[in-house]
């Protein structure tokens, strides 16, 4: 007679879709998709770069590697604050395979790793013409939490780095 072994039952398994780093921008909540999250890293030396966009801090250098970073708050039009003890770079990856790149995006402070399924996200509000949604995908809403969801490469502006630092 042959033993069967069942494999013991998992609770839901988490689709790394659904999958979102939460933080913080002054009270607001946003996310990030974590496969498009490389790593989070401390608040550190940021070289300036002449001739950015304002939301463009500069360059960080990340073990040998040099990758721009950029100021989220300001990208997504708030006032720029002070850095403090919670502010740190979250590492994500715009494009995909042979055009992908790494930019870091300062945030106020990191909150968690949620679940958010699709059935719990929403198109963006329509909030009139003078706010701009082109970086929210949608709001996703876990618990009484709301979280605007951010496109990465939209986030990120490839093509504004681009063409920014072809200039001159």
């Amino acid at each position: 007679m042959t033993d069967h072994v069942t494999a013991p039952r998992s609770r839901t398994r988490r689709n790394a879709n659904d999958t979102f780093l939460t933080f913080s921008l002054g009270d607001e909540n946003f996310a990030l998709p974590i496969l498009r999250v490389r790593e989070i890293i401390g608040i550190s030396d940021i070289t300036p770069v002449p001739r950015m966009p304002p939301h463009v801090r500069g360059v960080l250098n990340l073990r040998g590697k040099v990758i721009p970073v950029i100021d989220l708050r300001r990208r997504l039009g708030f006032d720029p604050v002070q850095d403090h003890k919670r502010t740190c770079i979250v590492i994500i990856q715009a494009g995909s395979g042979a055009d992908a790149i790494l930019v870091g995006t300062v945030v106020d402070r990191v909150s968690e790793v949620r679940d958010i399924p699709p059935s719990s996200v929403e198109p963006p509000p329509r909030l009139g013409s003078g706010v701009d949604l082109a970086c929210i995908t949608g709001v996703g809403k876990s618990g009484k939490h709301v979280v605007m969801l951010l496109d990465v490469d939209k986030v990120a502006g490839r093509d504004e780095l681009t063409s920014a630092s072809n200039k001159g």
